[in-house]
């Protein structure tokens, strides 16, 4: 019995320098050094400028544009700009990080609610609000600032323009992204898990407190920071829906001084704010991935010691 040569010869052709399969490799080499390239741009054309802002924060003298030394005398001991100085900087960045915090605390659990109630309602009513959530997402910003404007001006709310107003309107603009988060990690849990728990006894009410709430915290997580992170750097709705100087927030600041004169305590307030985003993402994305290892290990079993 013989065995053709041609399937080796055929090997021996592709593994040549000019094969089939180095004519792939080469292709693919090219792809992912063109990607790399795209994505080392895009990385330099958006933090580079970030970069500059933190760099002149630190600048010793009132230019924004010429290095004049290292110092921290925006950050404390300027006598009338600095951040810590400033009383109307302290204020804005205070009122910025209390709007921050109260729209979360508000925004999460309503969209966690909503989202289970979306998941397990069927109708034309859960379809109605499901679309409504939905829109948020193609609805300009604006026309939303506008539209709760005109509401706290002209009809007869208990509250006016101010605080209550900005976290309503935050409230109303965010609640999407906890909805569609929790809704997408609610799928990949499936009924499984509920079912199992209301088999060993658990209440409705009890199986998503002890078993669904606890596997759905990443995603509960998750939310809470991007609402978190949304707030902090929203410009439109707090904008439409401030009273005075007490209620302006550290983009607003930035907009009104950014074309006239302003000294690099206008970097500081915005490196602040900066870090203060980061350390947030930062201690969710590690919270998120501890999270993640504990929960490998969920089964039937860890469900029926928690019932």
């Amino acid at each position: 019995m013989t065995v053709s040569a041609a399937p080796a010869e055929a090997i021996l052709e592709e593994s040549q320098p000019g094969g089939r399969r180095s004519r792939l490799r080469g292709s693919s080499d090219a792809r992912a050094y063109g990607l790399a390239t795209i994505t080392t741009i895009y990385l330099l054309w958006s933090l580079v400028p970030v970069a500059i802002v933190v760099l002149f924060s630190f600048n010793a003298g009132r230019s924004r544009s010429t290095w004049q030394g290292f110092s921290t005398r925006w950050y404390t001991w300027d006598p009338d700009g600095s951040v810590l100085n400033d009383e109307s900087i302290r204020v804005t960045l205070m009122h910025t990080i209390v709007l921050g915090i109260l729209a979360t605390i508000i925004t999460v659990p309503l969209g966690v609610l909503l989202a289970l109630a979306l998941d397990r309602w069927r109708g034309r009513i859960p379809a109605g609000a499901n679309f409504t959530v939905l829109i948020t997402f193609v609805i300009p910003e604006i026309a939303l600032a506008i539209g709760l404007l005109f509401m706290v001006t002209y009809l007869a709310t208990p509250f006016g323009l101010g605080t209550t107003a900005q976290v309503i309107g935050l409230v109303t603009f965010q609640l999407a992204y906890p909805v569609v988060i929790c809704r997408a990690r609610l799928l990949t849990i499936g009924t499984q898990y509920e079912e199992a728990a209301r088999d060993l006894g658990a209440t409705a009410l009890g199986a998503i407190r002890r078993v669904i709430l606890p596997m759905l915290f990443p995603a509960i997580l998750v939310s809470a920071i991007i609402v978190f992170a949304g707030v902090l750097d929203d410009f439109v709705i707090v904008r439409y829906l401030s009273s005075d100087a007490s209620t302006e927030t550290t983009s607003m600041r930035i907009y009104q001084t950014a074309r006239a004169a302003p000294t690099p305590a206008l970097n500081a307030m915005a490196t602040i704010i900066l870090v203060v985003s980061t350390v947030v993402i930062i201690l969710g994305w590690l919270l998120y991935r501890r999270l993640n290892r504990g929960e490998r290990g969920t089964d039937i079993g860890a469900i029926a010691s928690q019932i």
